[in-house]
């Protein structure tokens, strides 16, 4: 699993102008059963993206893919970790993917 942590590098004007591109990139990996949950960070300096895929050059190209990413108004870092235990209704998030 990864968690995929987006950092705005421009200001918030900025980074809006691509939104609507960075939210259809969400929705299609979402749909496709790569990211578990997805959200912005409080204060709004970047976001977090949980998500549950193979291995980490596929979590690098997808953070790499992301509009904002493509157009210099955020950084991705991807961090993996295995977890070990989860709350019950969870549990099916510690099988690999």
């Amino acid at each position: 699993m990864f968690i995929i942590d987006l950092h705005y590098t421009q200001p918030l004007d900025k980074v809006d102008e691509y939104l609507e591109a960075h939210v259809a990139h969400l929705k299609r990996h979402l749909d496709a059963g790569d990211f578990i949950a997805v959200g912005r960070k409080k204060p709004r300096t970047g976001g977090i993206l949980l998500a549950n895929v193979s291995d980490r050059p596929t979590a690098e190209a997808i953070a790499a893919e992301d509009p904002f990413v493509t157009n210099n108004v955020a950084t991705a870092t991807v961090v993996e970790f295995e977890p070990a235990m989860a709350a019950p209704e969870f549990t099916a998030l510690l099988a690999k993917r």
